[in-house]
């Protein structure tokens, strides 16, 4: 037991800002404006010992919505084998699509922040890759080599560049401009880990269970006309549908284990974002009962092969050998659950890990058997540019 106790109630929501909440140190999962914001520590649990912790808190919920009561928040690291933390926040500020904001508190919730003076945001920047140009469209080769022989029919191999600012890059900064640029996504703020996700991992509420996985990628012009052709180039392209089946099929086989009933949509449809559309398939179903938790279903599909590759297990192991590189809480779920089980984890990727004055970005891409290196050193430029737009800002 742990002696601790929660009480949820129904507040005011006007002027409700979850991401000022949260501010530059607290923990923020947020979509189109809903979510939870959370302040202080209550607990923090290793990430298979969530459930056990939250049933142990004695709960007084006066709302009873999905995020009511204490929740755990975090980041899971993309290795599996990698110990993964959550946190139960002291305070949590919650607002659902209806429009009912309420407050949870653990003991009494988190004490108020100290005044502090305004910090300044960066106006200097420098840029580096890890690895050259060449030196990364070669590892792309040696995946398609792998993929042409058959030891792989998909590798998702990542590019990393660092941002050295001349001041601390201030997280709430970075969410709020990721806000404004990809309003559609999942955004979040966990521990220095922020980002605006566009792929659901899992949602869960009750026995209902979502998915969304995306795979395949091309530019956006802004032209409503030369995007809606592109977009049909995309649905119509042999490589990016093959890429993407591998995921859903993969996605789709994993969640059946855990579902009574399963939906999969036969063609993908476009997700259209800022500067890419992506091709999405949304998966529905029914869990078994009794449900496995939000978590659980999360831990049961990551990775998937849009992050990872397949199969699973080779795909990674080919990655430790030759990516090159660590890849921390990116591409790993990130969400949030409360004590019924119910909660949303998206998959970490349009993300960067803050550390004062240096942020570190990651983009990965799917490579298949008729990849081109060129065209996915671009992919990932394309898709870096998520991040370096909310974190440089000269």
């Amino acid at each position: 037991m742990t002696g601790l106790s929660a009480r949820t109630v129904a507040i005011d929501g006007a002027g409700v800002d979850l991401l000022a909440f949260a501010g530059d140190d607290g923990v923020l999962i947020e979509r189109a404006g809903c979510g939870l914001a959370g302040r202080g520590v209550a607990l923090r649990v290793p990430a298979e010992d969530a459930e056990a912790a939250l049933a142990a808190i004695a709960t007084t919920d006066e709302v009873g919505l999905p995020g009511c009561g204490p929740v755990v928040v975090g980041a899971l690291p993309f290795d599996r084998s990698a110990p993964g933390w959550l946190v139960v926040p002291r305070s949590v500020l919650g607002r659902d699509a209806n429009g009912t904001v309420w407050m949870t508190t653990v003991d009494g919730g988190a004490p108020p922040r100290p005044a502090a003076p305004p910090r300044r945001p960066p106006d200097g920047f420098g840029l580096r890759a890890s690895r050259s140009h060449d030196e990364w469209c070669e590892v792309v080769r040696a995946a398609i080599a792998e993929v042409a022989r058959g030891a792989l029919r998909k590798v998702v191999v990542a590019r990393e560049v660092v941002v050295e600012a001349n001041r601390p890059i201030l997280p709430v900064d970075v969410v709020g401009r990721l806000r404004a640029l990809y309003p559609s996504c999942v955004l979040f703020s966990v521990d220095g880990f922020v980002g605006a996700s566009p792929e659901l991992l899992v949602g869960r509420r009750g026995r209902d269970v979502r998915s969304h996985p995306l795979a395949g990628t091309i530019p956006r012009s802004g032209d409503p006309t030369v995007d809606a052709r592109a977009a049909e180039a995309l649905l119509a392209s042999a490589k990016d549908r093959e890429e993407h089946r591998l995921v859903v099929d993969a996605v789709a086989a994993r969640l059946a284990t855990a579902c009574a009933e399963l939906d999969v949509p036969a063609v993908p449809s476009i997700v259209p974002l800022r500067n890419v559309s992506h091709l999405g398939t949304l998966l529905t179903g029914r869990l078994s009962d009794p449900a496995p938790s939000a978590l659980a279903v999360a831990r049961l599909l990551h990775p998937t092969p849009a992050v990872a590759g397949t199969p699973t297990d080779a795909a990674l192991a080919w990655l430790a050998a030759a990516e090159g590189l660590d890849r921390g809480r990116y591409a790993g779920p990130v969400g949030w659950m409360d004590a019924r089980g119910d909660g949303d984890w998206a998959v970490g990727i349009r993300s960067a890990e803050l550390d004062g004055h240096r942020a570190r970005l990651l983009a990965g891409v799917g490579v298949v058997a008729d990849s081109s290196p060129e065209a996915e050193l671009a992919e990932t430029q394309l898709k870096l540019q998520a991040l370096l737009a909310a974190v440089v800002r000269p």
